[in-house]
C-alpha cells in the first residue's frame, strides 16, 4: 500500500514507524529537523513542504497513493490537505480533527470532505479513561466485541489468592470463565500456558466477558467501587471531552488549571464542573481541595513529567486511582512502577485506530499493549476460511500467538483445543512480539489464503 502522512510530529512519527515495515511510506512537513530524523531512522521517503500544496502532493505521488493520512497540528490544514489529496487522486484520506467545536460536525464534515475516517486522540483519550472508571481496580482496560469483552491489566499483590497459583489450576478455584493472555514480569513479557505460576508483582493481561471480568476482580479481593469525584488537572481538549463524559455518568468532577483565562472558557463550557484556578502541583494545594476524598486523580497537561509526579503527589496523599497521561512510550513502565495506577496515551490510541484500518482485512479491533511489544486483534471469520470446523489444538499458529476469546452470537467462549471456529465468528488473538503484517497472516490463513 502507498500511503502518504502530512505531519511528521509526533503522532506522524509514531505511524510512519508502524506502517512502514509493509506499506511504502511518504512523509510531508515543513520542518527540516523532524524529516531528518524520520529519514535517519525510518524506511521512508521524506518530502519538505507543504501538505496543502498541489506541487508537493503531485511529487509525493498522490495520484497513486492508496492512502492520505493528515496529522498536522491544525483541524484546518488537514481537513484542506484530504480534500486537495482526495481530488489529485487519493484513494482514501485520514483527517485528525481535535477541536471541541468541530465534535459536533464530524458526520457532516466527513461527508462533505469526502472523508473516508476522521481520528480524534483527546475525545478517543477520553473515552478510554471513562471506560476505565467502569474497573476501578484495573490499572487498564481495553474494549473488544462492540463492549461486550474486556481486557483489563492487573498488578498481582501479595494478598491476592492468584499468587503462586498455577494458571491450570484457576478455572478449580474461580467461576469467573476468563483467561490470562498475557504476564509481565519485570522486563520480560510471557504469553503463559496453563502451567504457568502467578507470581507477586507481576501484571496480568486478564480478557473474557464483562461480566466475569467484574466478578474475577471481586475474587482477587480488588472489588470495583463507583467512583463519584474526579479530579483532573490540565484543562486542555481531553479535560473537556472527560468532563463532559463523567458528568453524563453522574460524577462530580473538579478541574484544576493554572491559565485563568483557560479556567473562565473552562467555566463557560463546563458549567457542571467546578473549575479551580491553580497548580495542580502543588501539594498544599491539593490538600487544600480534600485530595484524600477523591476517587481518581487524573493528571493531562501537556508535560509528561509534570503529569507523574503530581499523580504520584496525588497518591501519596490519599487519592484513590491515579492516571497519568503521557506522550513517550518508554514512561509507561516507570510510571507503574513508581505507583501510577494507569498510564494513557493519545499517540497510541490513535496509531491503533489507523492501523486498524489499514490493516482492515475483516479486522474489527487492534489494540497494542505493552509499549507495543504486544498486539491484540479481532477479527470476523467468513466462509472462506480453510479452519472452519478444525479443532483449534490442530492449528498451527506462530509461536506466541494465542485464540483468547470466540465471540459467536450471543456466546461468548474462552476457548479450549476441542473448540472449533465457525462462520461468523468474532476471534480475538493475542501476539506477543509481532507486527501487523505478521497478524495479518494469521487473518490471511483464517481466510484461505496461506
Amino acid at each position: 500500500m502507498r500511503i502518504i502522512i502530512i505531519g511528521a510530529g509526533k503522532v506522524g512519527y509514531f505511524l510512519a514507524e508502524n506502517l512502514c515495515k509493509e506499506n511504502h511510506v511518504t512523509i510531508i512537513d515543513r520542518n527540516s529537523a523532524a524529516l531528518r530524523k524520520a529519514e535517519e531512522n525510518l524506511d521512508v521517503l521524506c518530502i519538505k513542504g507543504s501538505g496543502v500544496s498541489t506541487s508537493v502532493l503531485l511529487e509525493a505521488g498522490v495520484k497513486q497513493a492508496d492512502l492520505l493520512i493528515a496529522v498536522t497540528s491544525t483541524d484546518e490544514i488537514n481537513m484542506v490537505c484530504c480534500l486537495t489529496g482526495k481530488k489529485l487522486g487519493a484513494v482514501q484520506t485520514i483527517a485528525r480533527i481535535r477541536d471541541p467545536e468541530y465534535a459536533q460536525e464530524l458526520s457532516l464534515l466527513k461527508e462533505e470532505l469526502d472523508l473516508d475516517m476522521v481520528i480524534n486522540p483527546e475525545q478517543a483519550a477520553a473515552d478510554e479513561i471513562a471506560r476505565s472508571m467502569n474497573f476501578s481496580t484495573a490499572m487498564n482496560v481495553e474494549s473488544f466485541a462492540k463492549g461486550r469483552v474486556r481486557l483489563v491489566e492487573i498488578k498481582v499483590t501479595e494478598d491476592m489468592p492468584i499468587a503462586g497459583m498455577k494458571i491450570n489450576d484457576i478455572p478449580s478455584k474461580f467461576s469467573s470463565q476468563i483467561l490470562i493472555g498475557v504476564i509481565v514480569r519485570g522486563d520480560e513479557i510471557l504469553i503463559p500456558s496453563g502451567d504457568y505460576v502467578i507470581e507477586e508483582d507481576d501484571s496480568i493481561y486478564v480478557i473474557g466477558k464483562s461480566s466475569n471480568i467484574y466478578n474475577f476482580c471481586k475474587m482477587l479481593g480488588k472489588c470495583p467501587v463507583k467512583l463519584k469525584n474526579v479530579m483532573i488537572m490540565g484543562g486542555g481538549r481531553i479535560a473537556i471531552y472527560l468532563a463532559n463524559l463523567l458528568t453524563e455518568m453522574g460524577m462530580k468532577v473538579t478541574i484544576l488549571e493554572i491559565d485563568k483565562e483557560k479556567c473562565i472558557e473552562l467555566s463557560e463550557l463546563l458549567p457542571e464542573a467546578l473549575i479551580i484556578n491553580g497548580d495542580g502541583s502543588d501539594e498544599e494545594l491539593l490538600q487544600s481541595e480534600n485530595i484524600s476524598d477523591v476517587d481518581a486523580f487524573i493528571a493531562m497537561t501537556g508535560m509528561d513529567e509534570e503529569n507523574l509526579m503530581s499523580a504520584l503527589i496525588a497518591k501519596q496523599n490519599g487519592a484513590g486511582k491515579v492516571i497519568a497521561k503521557i506522550s513517550r512510550l518508554n514512561y509507561a513502565k516507570v510510571a507503574n512502577n513508581l505507583g501510577v495506577d494507569s498510564v494513557i496515551s493519545p499517540k497510541l490510541i490513535t496509531s491503533n485506530q489507523i492501523l486498524t484500518y489499514v490493516s482492515r482485512n475483516n479486522v474489527e479491533t487492534l489494540h497494542r499493549i505493552i509499549e507495543g511489544k504486544a498486539e491484540i486483534i479481532e477479527f470476523i471469520v467468513d466462509r472462506k476460511s480453510k479452519i472452519l470446523n478444525t479443532k483449534l489444538k490442530d492449528l498451527k499458529l506462530p509461536h506466541d500467538v494465542i485464540i483468547a476469546t470466540i465471540v459467536r452470537k450471543n456466546e461468548i467462549v474462552i476457548p479450549h483445543g476441542n473448540d472449533l471456529i465457525k462462520e461468523g465468528d468474532r476471534v480475538i488473538v493475542i501476539a506477543k512480539n509481532k507486527n501487523v503484517s505478521q497478524l495479518k497472516d494469521i487473518i490471511a490463513y483464517n481466510r484461505g489464503k496461506a
